[in-house]
């Protein structure tokens, strides 16, 4: 089974200004996509169509898309999950404004917890899984804390056998990984911007969590 694994937002902690105007992001989105094997061609169908549909060159980043797109995405990846349901997609919002200042004051430590909340319910009885983040993620960059996090949480707190493999990859070289920003970006935008349309149509196909709301 293969991880992706992106977000949207930042983990800024400066509120005394707008977002988009000086200030960070009120939410941090991470999306996770559960990918078994015989199923790793499907999100990269879906993505790859939306290019040839728009004549996309260049990677097309969610953030960039118009409402109409984004609706599209929502309700081609819900029809894909309603027929292939071996295929996951787990995301977890934190509303930055409600962390404690101690936890700002070292914000990989709440990535990690986030993931960590996430990826030990999917991993069952597997003896490895490939984990592939986006390697320009804001957390990834910082090095290989976020997968020695998730493997010490699976060993010792849930008992679990399973290796991780630690495989970033650069999302502009891989669909897959564009399907998780789209879908972690449509996430965000529900909570940061209040526009709701997109992942309303994703989000009874998918499990949300909720931190410090």
């Amino acid at each position: 089974m293969q991880i992706y694994l992106d977000e949207s937002g930042d983990l800024g902690w400066n509120f005394d200004t707008p977002y988009r105007s000086g200030g960070s992001s009120r939410y941090l989105a991470l999306a996770f996509l559960f990918l078994p094997q015989k199923h790793r061609n499907n999100p990269k169908r879906l993505i790859r169509d939306l290019y040839n549909k728009y004549r996309w060159s260049g990677e097309k980043k969610a953030g960039s898309a118009t409402i109409s797109q984004k609706i599209q995405f929502c309700k081609k990846a819900a029809t894909m999950l309603q027929k292939n349901n071996e295929i996951k997609i787990d995301v977890i919002i934190v509303n930055k404004v409600n962390v404690q200042s101690h936890i700002q004051s070292d914000p990989n430590k709440l990535y990690n917890y986030m993931a960590g909340l996430v990826i030990p319910h999917y991993v069952g009885e597997r003896k490895s899984v490939e984990f592939i983040p986006d390697k320009r993620s804001v957390k990834v960059k910082s090095g290989n804390s976020l997968t020695d996090y998730i493997q010490v949480k699976l060993w010792f707190d849930h008992n679990c056998e399973t290796k991780i493999i630690n495989n970033p990859c650069e999302s502009h070289k891989n669909y897959n990984l564009q399907f998780v920003d789209w879908t972690a970006h449509c996430a965000w935008w529900k909570f940061e911007d209040s526009v709701e349309e997109p992942f309303n149509i994703l989000s009874p196909h998918v499990n949300t969590r909720k931190l410090f709301f």
